[in-house]
């Protein structure tokens, strides 16, 4: 199984969501997050001064997912993100080791 990490812009997320339940997947997880790449935040100005914003909203989707699909899944989310402009995000992948669903007890693939 996979674990897969996207870090995306916040008004991506629905297309994201649609693109994931497309290919099958059928959880998933997300959180408010703030954080900067090599755009290195922006500034704004506000009642005439400027001030630098480092840390820029973003949206973190996590999913977990049996090997076979995580290709597709994870060329859902870059084809869904994409904007084609600087801070669309990234897309991590790990391996996870086990799952359980406590409800019942369920592990391995079947829990996901």
């Amino acid at each position: 199984m996979k674990k897969i990490d996207a870090i995306i812009k916040p008004f991506k997320l629905e297309e994201v969501k649609e693109a994931l339940a497309s290919v099958g997947v059928q959880g998933l997880t997300i959180s408010e997050v703030k954080g900067f790449g090599r755009q290195k935040g922006h500034t704004e100005i506000y009642r005439g001064s400027e001030y630098t914003v480092d840390f820029l909203p973003k949206i973190k989707v996590e999913v977990v997912v049996t090997n076979a699909l995580m290709r597709q899944a994870i060329d859902a989310i870059v084809q869904a993100a994409r904007t084609g402009k600087i801070g669309d995000g990234k897309v991590f992948v790990s391996n996870v080791e086990t799952a359980i669903r406590i409800r019942t007890e369920e592990s391995g693939e079947e829990a996901v």
